[in-house]
C-alpha cells in the first residue's frame, strides 16, 4: 500500500518533455510510481481528473529569511498557495549567515523586532542545525550574503577591504561553502558592496566555482548603467569559470526599456560561449525597494547614520535634492509607500500627494520621509516594461522566482503593503502568460519552476517527477490557476492550487493548508 495515489491527473514532469497522463504515488517521503496504478490502493488517494500533477515549485529568489518570515510564520501562507515547496534565501548579498558578529543582525534585518527571534547561531554549521531542528512548511536553503560578511567585519564603513579583512571574509566563505551553503549571493547595488573591487569579487567568485556553487548576482544598475552592470558580472563568470545567476533582471526607467535587447543578447552571447548563466525574473511591472535608494550613491557612505546626517545638514540636504532632480531615471513621484516607521497612515499614498500636501517638492518630500523614518521607509513603484517581461518570462534561459516572502492574509493588519509578488508569482505566469497571453507552454513555464531551478542549484532528487525523487508536488487546475494580488490589496491568496506535498505529507490537501511541517533544510 501506498502512502498517497495521486490518480488521473495531466503530468507535466518538470523536464520540459510533452505532458502525459499518469498517476502518482508516494511512499515515505519519495515518489514510488509514476504511470497507471491499477491494483494498489493509497492510504490517501486524491482525484486529480482534469489537474496538473508537477514537482513543487522551487523559489531561488526568496526573502523569507531576511524579513524573518521563516521565524514569525514558519507555515508561509501565501508561498504554499502559490504551489511552492522550495525556497532559497540569502539573496542580493543579505544573508542571515553566517555572522562574523552577532551585532550585525541588527543592520540586516528589515526592522523586525529582533526579540521575537532567539538568534544563537554565528557560522553556517551553527545557523544549519537551528534550521534543521525548526519546524518548517518549506524546504529552505541559503545562500552567502556577500554584504552580510562585510558589513560583519567591516560594519557601516563602505570602503575596500584591506588585506586582513579580505582574508578573514575569504575564509568564513570557504568554511560556509563546505558547511552546505547553496552558493554566494552579491548586492553590487546597495551602499555596503558598490566598494567592492573586481579582485574581490573575482577571488570570491573563484572560491565558489570550486565548491561548485551559484554565484547570484544583483547587478550594480538595473537602469541607464545597466549594460556596463551585466558586462560586468558575465566576465566575472568568464574568467573564473563560476555558475553564474542573474538576480531578478529588470530594466527600470522607461527610457532605458530599449535596452532590454542588448542586454538578452550579451546573455544569449555568453551562454553560446561557454558561460553557465540564467536569469531569475518576477512577472510584475511594479518594483519593490527601499526610498533612500532614489538618492545619490554619496549620500549613504558610512551607514544610516551618516545618510541621517548627511538629510539634515542643510548644506548636503540642498546638494542631494540638485542631483536628484538632475540624474532621476524614473518617475519616483509615482512610487507608493508600502511601509514607513514612523507612521502607518503613509502607507498606499504616492509621494507626489504626500509633497503636494505639504507644499514641497516631490525630492523635499523623499528628503523629509527619510529623515522621519530614520531611512525606514519602503516604496512599490511601477517602472517597467510589460513588453520587456514577456520577452524574459519567455526567454530559455529564465526562472521563475518571487523576489519575495511568505505573508498570511491576516498580514494584511499590520497596514503595511507587500509586493503581491509575496501571494501572486508563480500562479500569474500559469495564468496570465501561459493560459490568457501563450507566451510560453505550459510544459515550458513548469520546467522554470521546477527541473530548471533544480538543476541550476544542484537540488538533488528535487524539482523532476520520478521515481526515486523526493515527494515534493503540486496539483493545480490550469482552467483557474490565477493571482488576485493587486499593489492596492496584496493580502490575497492565488487561485487554482488544490493540493502542495511536501517531502512525502501534505501542506495543502483540497486548498486547505494542513499546518503540516515537514520542510527540509537543504544543503550542498
Amino acid at each position: 500500500m501506498f502512502d498517497i495515489i495521486i490518480r488521473n491527473g495531466t503530468v507535466v514532469d518538470g523536464t520540459g518533455k510533452e505532458s502525459f497522463a499518469a498517476d502518482v504515488a508516494v511512499s515515505k517521503n519519495k515518489i514510488a510510481k509514476i504511470g497507471k496504478i491499477n491494483w494498489s490502493k493509497g492510504r490517501v488517494e486524491i482525484d486529480a481528473k482534469g489537474k496538473i500533477v508537477a514537482p513543487g515549485f522551487i523559489d531561488i529568489h526568496n526573502h523569507s529569511d531576511g524579513y524573518w518570515q521563516i521565524f514569525l510564520d514558519p507555515q508561509l501562507p501565501s508561498l504554499v498557495y502559490q504551489g511552492i515547496t522550495t525556497i532559497i534565501g540569502g539573496n542580493c548579498g543579505a544573508s542571515i549567515a553566517p555572522l562574523a558578529d552577532i551585532k550585525i543582525i541588527e543592520s540586516i534585518q528589515k526592522w523586525t523586532d529582533l526579540k521575537k527571534v532567539n538568534v544563537d547561531w554565528l557560522t553556517m554549521s551553527e545557523f544549519s542545525e537551528k534550521m534543521k531542528m525548526k519546524n518548517l512548511s518549506l524546504n529552505f536553503g541559503t545562500l552567502i550574503g556577500h554584504g552580510t560578511l562585510r558589513r560583519g567585519i567591516i560594519h557601516d564603513e563602505m570602503r575596500r577591504l584591506d588585506r586582513n579583512e579580505f582574508e578573514n571574509i575569504k575564509r568564513i566563505l570557504e568554511n560556509s561553502l563546505s558547511e552546505g551553503a547553496l552558493g554566494f549571493s552579491a548586492g553590487l547595488a546597495y551602499s555596503h558592496e558598490k566598494k567592492a573591487t573586481w579582485d574581490e569579487l573575482a577571488e570570491f567568485s573563484g572560491l565558489v566555482k570550486s565548491s561548485g556553487r551559484v554565484f547570484s548576482v544583483h547587478l550594480r544598475d538595473e537602469a541607464s548603467g545597466i549594460i556596463v552592470a551585466l558586462q560586468e558580472a558575465i566576465d566575472l563568470a568568464k574568467q573564473t569559470g563560476v555558475n553564474l545567476e542573474i538576480s531578478h533582471l529588470k530594466v527600470m526607467g522607461e527610457q532605458n526599456w530599449p535596452l532590454v535587447d542588448k542586454v538578452l543578447e550579451i546573455i544569449k552571447h555568453a551562454e553560446e560561449s561557454g558561460v553557465d548563466v540564467n536569469f531569475d525574473v518576477y512577472p510584475y511591472t511594479q518594483t519593490g525597494s527601499v526610498l533612500y535608494v532614489y538618492l545619490p550613491d554619496w549620500a549613504a557612505d558610512g551607514g544610516r547614520k551618516m545618510l541621517i546626517r548627511r538629510l539634515k545638514d542643510s548644506h548636503s540636504r540642498r546638494k542631494i535634492i540638485e542631483e536628484m532632480k538632475e540624474t532621476a531615471q524614473y518617475h519616483y513621484e509615482d512610487a507608493v509607500i508600502a511601509a514607513c516607521s514612523f507612521s502607518k497612515s503613509l502607507t498606499k499614498r504616492k509621494i507626489s500627494e504626500i509633497a503636494a500636501e505639504r507644499g514641497l517638492s516631490v525630492e523635499e518630500a523623499i528628503v523629509d520621509l527619510l529623515v522621519a523614518s530614520e531611512g525606514r521607509v519602503i516604496t512599490l513603484m511601477e517602472c517597467l516594461s510589460e513588453e520587456n517581461l514577456k520577452k524574459l518570462i519567455s526567454h530559455p534561459l529564465s526562472i521563475i522566482a518571487t523576489d519575495g516572502a511568505g505573508y498570511s492574509v491576516s498580514d494584511k493588519e499590520s497596514g503595511e503593503l507587500v509586493h503581491p509578488r509575496c501571494f501572486g508569482a508563480f500562479p500569474r505566469v500559469l495564468g496570465k502568460y501561459v493560459r490568457e497571453e501563450k507566451i510560453l507552454s505550459l510544459e515550458e513555464a513548469v520546467k522554470k519552476m521546477t527541473g530548471l531551478p533544480a538543476k541550476k542549484f544542484k537540488l538533488e532528487g528535487r524539482g523532476v517527477l520520478e521515481k526515486g525523487n523526493f515527494a515534493d508536488i503540486t496539483v493545480f487546475d490550469p482552467k483557474i490557476i490565477s493571482d488576485k494580488a493587486t499593489v492596492e490589496n496584496p493580502y490575497q491568496y492565488s487561485e487554482g492550487v488544490e493540493q502542495v506535498v511536501v517531502n512525502g505529507k501534505f501542506a495543502m490537501r483540497d486548498r486547505k493548508l494542513t499546518g503540516e511541517m515537514s520542510g527540509e533544510f537543504i544543503s550542498n
